[in-house]
């Protein structure tokens, strides 16, 4: 349903693999993700005792909330198999890697599920060849047109 995406992390990082996780949200912070209220700026993940927590989430405040109103940028628990944790614990040890946010969405079930991606940093070069890639490309469908 509701689709948010944080195409920052695909210019920042090289994806490598991708995980779907639940996320352990209040009612207000369901809403506003509905509404589209979801920022992905300086989002990670990180372990905490055998747990992924998603860190810097901006959620915006629900406006028709009432003092229940859920506070905009705390942790939130990721809800993932034992298995995955300890695959994304070996990557990010033996690799180097990290854990970034991807997409923010809806399944079927309403349920709203948070795609997390294995990353590693971009160089700066690798920046410039990814935004000269994209400009050769929007000129081929230029001249097609």
């Amino acid at each position: 349903m509701a689709l948010l995406s944080n195409r920052q992390a695909y210019f920042n990082y090289n994806i490598e693999d991708k995980y779907v996780a639940g996320i352990v949200l209040l009612g207000t912070e369901v809403k506003s993700i509905r509404a589209g209220k979801v920022s992905f700026n300086d989002s990670f993940c990180l372990f905490d005792n055998e747990e992924l927590w998603l860190r810097g989430l901006y959620i915006g405040e629900y406006n028709l909330g009432t003092v229940n109103n859920h506070i905009p940028v705390h942790d939130r628990k990721l809800l993932i198999t034992k298995r995955e944790i300890k695959r994304l614990k070996a990557a990010i040890k033996e690799k180097g890697l990290t854990i970034v946010p991807l997409k923010v969405f809806m399944n079927e079930k309403n349920l709203v599920k948070v795609e997390i991606g294995l990353a590693k940093g971009k160089k700066i070069h690798d920046k410039r060849e990814t935004l000269k890639k994209r400009d050769t490309e929007k000129e081929i469908k230029r001249f097609l047109k």
